[in-house]
């Protein structure tokens, strides 16, 4: 295992800094397209996922899932960044999706689905 020099990569990224600000060096970019609503039913139906689980994992409603296959509605934000990591690379996607529901336990019936938000509780004083 090689041993890293930190001092020399920090001056070297500075020395590119003070290239780049003085207009020796132009910035490499890159565009990176990322999936809109019409890539949606693809992206989907490459993993082999319903509209319900696939919409549960994304951690979205069915509903929204929906609009965005019908081009109601575009994603945003993280929806669209997992979306372009699903078709980019499905089978991470699939194992992530596996992992998550292997996992899983059990609901006990007596466990309420959506446990009280963590913080202060008002209790009433009894009277």
């Amino acid at each position: 295992m090689t041993k890293r020099n930190l001092a020399k990569e920090i001056q070297k990224g500075l020395d590119d800094f003070a290239a780049w600000r003085s207009g020796e060096r132009k910035l490499r970019t890159v565009a990176v397209e990322l999936p809109r609503a019409a890539d949606v039913v693809k992206i989907r139906g490459r993993l082999g996922l319903s509209q319900t689980a696939f919409a549960a994992f994304m951690g979205v409603s069915v509903g929204t899932l929906r609009n965005w296959e019908q081009l109601r509605r575009e994603p945003h934000g993280p929806a669209r960044a997992f979306l372009h990591v699903a078709s980019v690379d499905p089978l991470a996607v699939l194992a992530a999706f596996d992992r998550r529901t292997a996992r899983r336990p059990a609901l006990n019936p007596a466990t309420p689905r959506n446990p009280p938000a963590a913080g202060p509780r008002r209790v009433r004083a009894p009277s």
